[in-house]
């Protein structure tokens, strides 16, 4: 789950991180009240759940409370376009405002997880403000890593080698040592998969500040946080997703116009290569998980097929949690129910693999069945291009 730059911004503060001072606006004149409680010049900062927001034009300094006001007032509502929204944008619907400070230099900090060890990784640059993946593709040696041992977060001398690294002052070592290693406890104690500031800065008078924050939650520990529920802004994302989401699907949108239905992550993954082998595009990821019911299979037809650029259906499901038949049922149910006019394409093995043909065959509804998965991915990419030529 993503959140905004200032609810990081806030709780990141909870655990001591220094940051700016500023408050979300929703409108013009909560963004004039803001400047003026803050005094003097402001930053007025677009809240996307995207990066790239200045180059969009979404981060403008105001001299003034008035001047505040009137560049929210051209915000707001305004679609911004990133290298991170796509040629989409998303629709701008509040802002932060916030102190302007002294910037002497920007850095970089960031933890995220590090699969092949199992354990976190924080991060350190003097390339700060750069895209962390441009940085790492131009000049990987500017990143420096430490390794966070579970239940131990980012020790002390960990802390002052990276402040070293990245070219702290002596003087600010023990100020932004202390801003990382409470950046180290926020991230583990918010179950993160990600926590990032860029830029972190350096003031004129040695101070430190995360003058930008990213936090994204691991979905699967927000039990142990529903607090954090309360921060999702459903306007951000997919509203298919947000759908899929209630009945407990794993679906993430792409721009093909082969449907995917599939039992497993790593299957899903490797129906989308296959699909791609056989010159097709996958329009989406979606994982029905190994204990569907008929009736989230007929969901996930449903949100699958919303999609107006789906023109062809792949079903690859390995029975083993999920039976065959059980697939095979829900299927033909979403068929009727729905009126489905698609070209679907079903591939199945494993458990009660030959009573969930036999359903299929006896629904009366025309089904094409792949052999195996380069068969079905052939056939139903030749599918999809037909329909697409009509």
């Amino acid at each position: 789950m993503k959140i905004h730059e200032y609810q990081a911004k806030a709780i990141l503060g909870q655990y001591n991180v220094p940051v700016p001072r500023g408050e979300v606006a929703f409108t013009a004149e909560e963004a004039e009240t803001a400047a003026k409680a803050i005094g003097g010049s402001v930053v007025v900062k677009a809240q996307i759940h995207a990066g790239g927001r200045g180059k969009g034009g979404g981060v403008k300094i105001a001299k003034d409370a008035a001047e505040a006001a009137e560049i929210a007032r051209g915000m707001i509502g305004m679609k911004l376009v990133t290298h991170q929204t796509g040629p989409e944008g998303r629709v701008v619907q509040r802002l932060l405002i916030e102190e302007t400070l002294p910037i002497e230099r920007e850095l970089y900090l960031g933890i995220v997880l590090d699969r092949v060890q199992g354990k976190p990784v924080f991060m350190a640059s003097a390339a700060g403000g750069m895209e962390i993946e441009e940085v790492a593709a131009k000049t990987p040696e500017l990143i420096l890593k430490e390794t966070l041992e579970p239940g131990l977060g980012l020790a002390a001398y960990q802390a002052r080698k990276l402040a070293f690294g990245i070219g702290i002052p002596p003087a600010s070592v023990p100020g932004a040592a202390a801003a990382m290693a409470a950046l180290a406890r926020a991230y583990q104690a918010m179950d993160a998969s990600l926590a990032e500031i860029n830029p972190f800065i350096l003031t004129r008078e040695g101070k430190v500040y995360a003058l930008d924050a990213k936090i994204n939650f691991d979905d699967n520990a927000l039990y142990r946080h529903k607090e954090l529920m309360d921060l999702r802004d459903l306007n951000e994302e997919d509203p298919l997703e947000v759908e899929a989401s209630r009945f407990g699907l794993n679906y993430i949108k792409l721009d093909g116009t082969v449907g995917c239905m599939v039992n497993g992550a790593g299957l899903a993954m490797s129906t989308m290569d296959i699909i791609k082998h056989a010159g097709g595009s996958p329009a989406n990821f979606l994982d029905v998980g190994g204990g569907a019911s008929a009736e989230q299979v007929k969901n996930a037809f449903r949100i699958l097929l919303t999609d107006r650029n789906v023109k062809a259906v792949l079903i690859n499901i390995f029975g083993g949690i999920l039976r065959c038949d059980t697939l095979a049922t829900g299927v033909v149910a979403a068929a009727r129910d729905l009126n489905i006019q698609a070209p679907i394409v079903v591939r199945m093995e494993g458990t009660n693999v030959e009573l969930g043909r036999q359903i299929l065959v006896d629904s009366g509804l025309n089904f094409t069945v792949g052999l195996d998965m380069r068969d079905a991915a052939d056939k139903v990419v030749a599918l999809a291009a037909k329909q697409d030529k009509r």
